[in-house]
């Protein structure tokens, strides 16, 4: 199932390093969405890779991660 894993973070730096180090690490930039003004980032993965997704996200000191299910198309 693909989901949507979102980081909401204080600070937009921390925000900014996040996705950077996800478009380092290889994951594709289609599927990569940050928000500046809300300090988010969003990340559009299927399960076998949520995890990794969130440690990456973690290490940047979110405020909170949560994800859900993917309902775009």
């Amino acid at each position: 199932m693909t989901q949507t894993v979102t980081a909401s973070y204080d600070d937009t730096l921390k925000a900014r390093n996040a996705f950077n180090e996800l478009v380092s690490d290889g994951f594709p930039r289609e599927s990569l969405f940050l928000d500046e003004e809300s300090r988010e980032v969003k990340v559009i993965i299927g399960d076998e890779i949520r995890r990794e997704v969130e440690e990456v996200l973690n290490r940047h000191e979110p405020a909170k991660v949560w994800s859900r299910p993917y309902e775009g198309g």
